[in-house]
């Protein structure tokens, strides 16, 4: 697991995360192909939506993995075919949509995904803009996802 922050590695540690990299000092590919020898991971998930994070998951995929393009990019990525073309990578993207969410709500009945430990911050939907603040702030508050519900919040 690669992020900037080290309370959100250690949730992913708490999810089975093996290796935590930070990325505040920019080397976070090169921690990558050390750990991994030089060759490199099967999957590269990118899931924030910047062209940085691309840019790892393109340095770090090895040779037939795949980069899993999760993350809503709201600026142009460079696609780096000149490191990638004798890889034999494939690229997939997609959004939670109405073809995964059957797969994924199958996946929580059966105890495989537990989003509610993700949950850090829970808000009754009046307050849905000091949730958007909390959310924004996310790094400051600890916040990971934060919930809005019909009610009281609880």
């Amino acid at each position: 697991m690669v992020d900037l922050d080290d309370k959100r590695l250690a949730v992913a540690k708490q999810f089975g995360a093996t290796a935590l990299v930070n990325a505040t000092d920019g080397h976070a590919a090169h921690r990558v192909m050390e750990m991994t020898e030089g060759a490199g991971v099967d999957v590269a998930i990118e899931a924030v939506g910047q062209p940085v994070t691309f840019d790892i998951c393109q340095a770090i995929v090895g040779a037939g993995g795949r980069i899993a393009n999760v993350g809503v990019h709201g600026r142009p990525v460079q696609l780096h075919m000149e490191k990638l073309w004798d890889r034999n990578i494939s690229l997939t993207t997609r959004l939670v949509d109405t073809s995964t969410i059957p797969m994924l709500l199958k996946m929580v009945q059966a105890g495989k995904l537990q989003p509610q430990k993700l949950v850090t911050h829970r808000f009754a939907m009046k307050d849905a803009m000091q949730a958007y603040d909390r959310f924004g702030n996310a790094a400051d508050d600890g916040a990971l996802k934060v919930l809005l519900k019909n009610g009281d919040g609880h």
